[in-house]
């Protein structure tokens, strides 16, 4: 069985990190050859996830931020609003009073 160091597919960058540039498809030698590229994907998928969450958890304190700022400016409009319901419901309770019952 070929090692993967001996292949021409391998590749290690500076980091240490292992690349194989075979394609699953064509150029596969050995059977163990697909499993270790299946390992490789996978490894690359959680590193991607990772990294996604890494900036997700950058960008956590400025949503909050966001959030708020935007509650805020609804709780102004709404307070800004309040005027209108306010002569509205006075309206109808004196209509209420000045309208006379059936009875």
């Amino acid at each position: 069985m070929i090692q993967c160091s001996q292949c021409e597919h391998f590749h290690r960058d500076e980091a240490g990190r292992i690349a194989l540039t075979c394609d699953p498809f064509a150029t596969i030698k050995e059977p163990a050859c697909l499993l270790k590229w299946q390992l490789l994907k996978i490894s690359q998928m959680v590193d991607a996830y990772q990294a996604t969450l890494r900036y997700y958890q950058k960008l956590a304190p400025m949503q909050d931020k966001l959030f708020r700022a935007m509650e805020r400016e609804l709780e102004d409009m709404t307070e800004a609003e309040r005027w209108k319901f306010d002569e509205d419901e006075d309206e109808e309770q004196q209509e209420q009073e000045d309208t006379p019952g059936p009875w």
